[in-house]
């Protein structure tokens, strides 16, 4: 690797880190959301496969860890996998222990990074000789995934029920295009699909807006008021082994260990499930809030990082709702990447090792300095300062742009199709993953009904 490019690897990973620190600060900011279009971009641009990798792995690391400040600051969920930390969280800061709360997440972070990252590429390169077999099951496994993550769900029947019919949705406006001549025979739209099902809640939301009785029921005349408590800096310690107790650490390494294993399953799923297992172990309620916060935010960490390095390294195709939704552009985002050559194809083991180490390492160091030294400093200032709505309304617009680059005008009304419908059985229960997972299963669906 020429000078050049090692300049531009560690000027990647810097960035990510710093862009997602202040994203992941922003209440609501789903992981999905704010890491597949901006990766898209950086892929589109041309630059070199290991800049992207070293990018979007420094890009995960900072957001999983960024986004549980506002949760365990003011109780507001950054994205969808600080949600399960805000009743734990919530404990702690009555009991007037924010600081501890924030130091605890931080070191679960680091815990989770250092465990995870070795582990996958362990896994990856032990299931990497039978590559070829597990392709050929891929578009079972989708299914079955989706199968899997329903019944883990809350809304377990409607999700079931909703599979097939989604399927037909998404293969239907592909064949409209086709037919139409909007998009060649040899080309499926995918990414602006993905973006579509991304900003679903969102969009539901900013639509609702345009009937008057709804507009009517969200004004308000006062002003929403959230207390950011001070904290002190004194004598404060940067060694994690004095942050955490013996078992916490223990607690927090190995979930993140088993959980890696389990990359083909939900993020968010994995972390409930492991999180409120290790914290039932806890008979006082306040060990219990601070076990639970520190092994979910490893869990958070481990679960996307297992979930994107596996299936980059060793299959080269998205098995995970982590490589199929925020890490959907790192295999499919033409002209640049497609099912048959993508990132997976682009770089040696070696490559995939530097850039990956590179991009955690760097990126678990800086932002662990910020959380512990930082983090509601940086909260005042997210909260007051940068428009929650601005942003927001700057990623459905990228979606848009993207939407049009795909398959023009028409692609636009297709994907607000599909924000619209995947929004609302979103805020009824059928989560991302499902949706992610039909998405990709759809053609193998159909399939399956014809003669």
């Amino acid at each position: 690797m020429d000078t050049g490019l090692l300049l531009q690897v560690v000027l990647a990973s810097l960035g990510a880190t710093f862009l997602y620190t202040l994203i992941g600060f922003i209440p609501g900011t789903d992981e999905t959301a704010v890491l597949m279009p901006i990766t898209l971009a950086v892929v589109l641009s041309g630059v070199h496969p290991i800049v992207v990798l070293t990018f979007f792995i420094s890009a995960i690391v900072s957001l999983n860890l960024m986004n549980a400040m506002p949760t365990l600051v003011v109780g507001l969920p950054g994205g969808v996998l600080s949600t399960p930390m805000i009743e734990h969280a919530m404990k702690i800061k009555k009991a007037g222990l924010t600081h501890e709360n924030i130091r605890k997440a931080a070191v679960g972070a680091l815990l989770g990074v250092v465990t995870a990252v070795p582990t996958s590429l362990l896994i990856a390169n032990l299931i990497a000789p039978h590559a070829e077999i597990i392709k050929q099951y891929a578009n079972l496994l989708f299914v079955i995934g989706a199968i899997f993550l329903s019944l883990m769900g809350k809304a377990k029947l409607l999700s079931l029920a909703m599979i097939i019919p989604l399927a037909m949705l998404f293969q239907s406006l592909r064949t409209i295009y086709w037919d139409l001549g909007i998009i060649p025979q040899d080309k499926t739209v995918t990414t602006s699909f993905f973006l579509g099902i991304t900003v679903g809640p969102l969009l539901v939301n900013l639509l609702s807006f345009l009937t008057k009785s709804t507009r009517e029921q969200a004004e308000t005349t006062q002003l929403k008021e959230t207390l950011i408590p001070s904290v002190s800096q004194t004598q404060q310690t940067f060694n994690p082994f004095k942050i955490v107790k013996k078992d916490e650490s223990i607690s927090a390494i190995l979930a993140s260990f088993f959980s890696t294993f389990l990359f083909v399953l939900s993020p968010v799923g994995i972390t409930i499930l492991f999180g409120e297992i290790v914290g039932k172990r806890k008979s006082d309620a306040l060990e219990k809030a601070s076990t639970s916060i520190i092994t979910m935010s490893a869990l958070a960490q481990s679960t996307y990082l297992s979930g994107i390095i596996i299936c980059v390294v060793a299959l080269g195709i998205p098995l995970s709702p982590a490589a199929i939704g925020p890490g959907g552009a790192l295999f499919t985002a033409p002209p640049i990447f497609s099912m048959e050559s993508n990132i997976h194809h682009a770089l040696s083991q070696g490559e995939f090792t530097f850039a990956i180490i590179l991009g955690a390492v760097l990126s678990i160091s800086l932002v662990y300095y910020l959380s512990l030294r930082y983090a509601t400093q940086i909260t005042t200032f997210v909260l007051t300062k940068i428009p929650h709505e601005a942003v927001l309304g700057l990623f459905i617009g990228l979606v848009l742009l993207l939407a049009y680059m795909d398959a023009g005008l028409l692609n636009i009304f297709g994907v607000m199709l599909i924000g619209f419908i995947c929004g609302n059985l979103n805020r009824l229960g059928m989560n991302y993953g499902i949706q992610f997972m039909t998405l990709y299963a759809a053609p193998y669906i159909l399939s399956l009904f014809t003669r």
